[in-house]
């Protein structure tokens, strides 16, 4: 356990900001669910909507650096190339 006040904050500031993290990356898990159960059912209004629910929320979360900026990225390529591929 830390003695110092600095390193006693740093723990609590660190437990606050992972919770967070863990929060908003469940809630984009939750989204990409969305928009794939979509394009499984061909369904492309539906799809459409979703992904661009889901891109919102993955570049807001980039910018809060919860996903690094080329992760998001890649995640929102990918979703936007299976939606693209419904007929």
């Amino acid at each position: 356990m830390a003695n110092i006040k600095s390193a006693k904050k740093r723990i609590l500031v660190n437990e606050t900001k992972a919770l967070r993290n863990k929060a908003v990356k469940s809630k984009i898990k939750t989204l990409i669910k969305k928009v794939e159960s979509a394009v499984a059912a061909s369904d492309k209004e539906l799809a459409l909507s979703s992904l661009k629910t889901a891109s919102v929320e993955i570049n807001k979360a980039a910018s809060k650096g919860v996903y690094h900026k080329k992760t998001a990225s890649r995640k929102i390529s990918r979703l936007t190339l299976a939606v693209n591929k419904i007929a």
